[in-house]
């Protein structure tokens, strides 16, 4: 007797159904085919012992397993239970009532037939909807991640004995439900870091406000214990909301990553992440022999935060900056090919020497000129001319650390940085590539960016006296415009250009020659 089921491989942030096709025949053998790894070959004995333990078997006789389309490679161990119901119907220990064509089945098996949790939920839901299936049958740990999908039944189960009386005897599964709308806005009044928390820095906070309604990268440049990390564990609180749309990509990249678990179904706030200096690169851009999405697809709609930015290995940092430009990552291997979305906002931080301290005859350490270039050498010119703001961070005075007043919350400067973003988007409508004033090309800034006569001469003036590299020239009239749309000003004038220029730290002379 042949049967088919059905399950789903995830190849980047998108699905591929799998049918298995179990066929029965005289003979002993279990014969598994379809270009299975490791985890589904050892599959038999999970299967073997959960059927056991539930009452069940894989009887003595020729199954031949197939997993079509047979020349593209399945990984993982989630194919447990589209097996092991194959099996079931196919040797007729059960009868179908409900027919299994119609589900999409996925779960990985203990050997006492309880569930484990699987990656690519959502991706796999939505393909199941695409393709007309009627239910998605899976570990209820993952069920409210599949749930979002509106248009496909979703059943989250804890045992085989479950689905097995569903199909033997009709017994109905609890359909799992969620209220997008309720679960997408719950989160947006209470972020878990404020900018309330920030004593003084007001000056910084205006810079990262700046940075969050143009999206232009920034990098924090002071000693040690000044608060860089605590400012920018802030920026995501006085981000624009995501938009549906942004959740959904975002929560379907961090399925396929398996980091959905924890946030419970939808994400609904943009993601932070801030990996170690010693990552490697793979681990940053996504990879690897099957490959799975690195760091900057993780902060995909969200701010990736690079603490400590000269000591990332040179290599590492460099292979970023392709992501950034292009926003997606494409991994290539021999047989296949994998994009990854990658549109962040990219924070750094670093000590401005290798002592922690620039220039400060009080400091405790001092560094030699010599031990200063080497340790600034290390962050190259493209990746730096990819940061429109570069802003010097001075440790906090007691009086402003001892004072009781709370400062001003995310939510206040959000609401200023949604009205500045609504701006970028009306004025970006007839441009396909570019959202917000960060994105902006060289034609764009001809446009958009026009100055007066008094204007342009306050920037030459800036440019010569500071000694301001030719890179700074453009990032100076992003910003400025940026600042512009704050005040909701359509023209740039001359305070827009000066408080711009002021961003630029590394670019004057004593930094990078």
């Amino acid at each position: 007797m042949l049967t088919k089921v059905y399950g789903s491989a995830v190849f980047g942030v998108e699905a591929t159904t799998i049918t298995v096709e179990v066929n029965v025949d005289n003979g002993i053998g279990y014969h598994l085919v379809g270009l299975p790894d490791n985890a589904i070959r050892e599959s038999n004995f999970r299967i073997a012992a959960a059927l056991q333990n539930n009452g069940y078997k894989i009887p003595g006789k020729k199954l031949i397993l197939n997993m079509s389309p047979a020349d593209l490679r399945k990984e993982g161990s989630a194919y447990d239970l589209t097996l092991a119901m194959g099996i079931l119907v196919a040797t007729e220990q059960i009868e179908e009532r409900n027919p299994l064509s119609e589900y999409i089945i996925m779960g990985e098996l203990s050997l006492d037939g309880n569930l484990q949790p699987i990656r690519g939920a959502l991706p796999i839901a939505l393909k199941a909807k695409e393709e007309g299936f009627k239910g998605f049958i899976l570990p209820k740990q993952n069920a409210k991640e599949a749930a979002i999908v509106e248009g496909i039944e979703v059943y989250g189960i804890e045992n085989i004995k479950e689905v097995i009386d569903f199909f033997n005897e009709n017994i109905p599964l609890e359909k799992t439900e969620v209220d997008m709308v309720a679960e997408f806005y719950e989160h947006l009044e209470h972020p878990e870091h404020d900018f309330a928390d920030v004593k003084g820095q007001e000056s910084i906070k205006r810079c990262m406000e700046i940075a969050a309604a143009g999206g232009h990268n920034i990098i924090l440049i002071g000693p040690p214990g000044s608060g860089k990390t605590m400012l920018a564990k802030r920026l995501p609180s006085i981000l624009p909301p995501m938009t549906l749309q942004e959740s959904l990509e975002t929560t379907k990249i961090h399925s396929v990553a398996g980091r959905t678990m924890e946030k419970g179904g939808i994400m609904t706030s943009r993601p932070f992440r801030s990996p170690h200096h010693t990552i490697s690169d793979v681990a940053l851009v996504g990879g690897g022999q099957y490959p799975q999405p690195g760091e900057i697809s993780l902060a995909h709609n969200g701010v990736l935060f690079l603490d400590e930015l000269p000591e990332f290995k040179r290599g590492v940092l460099e292979v970023m900056r392709q992501p950034l430009e292009d926003r997606d990552v494409t991994i290539s291997r021999a047989k296949f090919t994998v994009t990854y979305p990658s549109s962040f906002m990219l924070v750094a931080s670093m000590n401005p020497s290798p002592g922690g301290y620039f220039n400060d005859p009080d400091a405790p350490v001092m560094s030699s000129p010599a031990e200063m270039q080497r340790y600034l050498s290390k962050i190259s010119g493209p990746l730096l001319d990819r940061i429109d703001i570069h802003i010097e961070v001075t440790p906090v005075p007691f009086e402003k650390l001892s004072d009781e007043r709370r400062g001003e919350s995310s939510i206040v400067i959000r609401e200023r940085v949604t009205n500045a973003r609504k701006i970028q988007a009306e004025r970006f409508l007839e441009f396909e590539k570019v959202h917000y004033n960060a994105q902006m090309g060289v034609k764009q800034i001809r446009q958009f960016c026009k100055l007066d006569e008094a204007s342009l001469q306050l920037l030459k003036t800036a440019m010569e006296r500071l000694n301001l590299s030719a890179r700074a020239y453009d990032r100076i009239l992003k910003v400025a415009r940026t600042i512009a749309d704050l005040e909701a000003s359509e023209e740039i004038n001359g305070n827009h250009i000066s408080e711009s220029i002021q961003y630029r730290s590394l670019d004057r002379d004593g930094w990078f020659g």
